[in-house]
């Protein structure tokens, strides 16, 4: 692909590092920016930069805040007492999608998988465990994509909190075995919700 001007070629490569953004795309988001008057441009650019900067995760969950407690955790309206255990931000976005659960979440930053490098002490489960041992939560509702991963790690801090009372369930397999739950639809994600199921009837040993 051939450019008539470095400068345009430089934003289109900067584009193009977007995730899921192609070099046409890419081509297509500079030039209707180069359509728009340079005020919305530099609003564009500085809510990036601002994004960037300022942009926080809650201290207790990891959820993107604005201040260091994200507003789910600091809501009077929502259930203290039942965490819902999940792989990232998106999934926190999917569930809440749904409007059928009121209680709050930790983010593990990824599930367990030493194939590719990632093992307990790269995710939040010490900070997830210490949320336990130290608080009044009474229900772990775990909500991770249904694949081996998944349920490796499920089955991981189950382990390690072997010695508590605490009630462990798991979202009902609605969402297909190996699927990814961002891509669950409203509908199957909250229905699993709904039929959340104690981990020992399925998680694999």
């Amino acid at each position: 692909m051939q450019f008539p001007s470095e400068l345009l070629e430089s934003a289109v490569n900067a584009f193009s590092r977007l995730p899921g953004i192609g070099r046409k795309t890419a081509l297509r988001l500079v030039l209707h920016l180069l359509k728009q008057d340079e005020s919305e441009v530099r609003a564009f650019s500085e809510t990036i930069a601002r994004a960037r900067t300022d942009i926080r995760f809650c201290r207790n969950c990891h959820n993107i805040s604005d201040a260091d407690t994200c507003t789910i955790c600091t809501s009077p309206l929502r259930r203290q007492e039942i965490v819902c255990v999940v792989e990232n931000i998106r999934d926190v976005i999917a569930i809440e999608s749904t409007q059928q659960y009121n209680g709050t979440y930790h983010i593990l930053g990824g599930v367990i998988s030493p194939l590719d490098g990632v093992g307990p002490e790269q995710l939040h489960i010490e900070d997830l465990l210490q949320r336990v041992r130290n608080g009044r939560i009474e229900e772990l509702v775990f909500a991770l994509s249904p694949t081996i991963q998944g349920d490796t790690t499920i089955y991981y801090i189950q382990k390690r909190l072997s010695d508590t009372e605490l009630r462990i369930t798991t979202i009902a397999r609605g969402v297909a075995f190996g699927g990814e739950l961002e891509f669950a639809d409203e509908l199957t994600l909250a229905r699993s919700l709904q039929n959340r199921m104690p981990v020992d009837t399925y998680v694999m040993r």
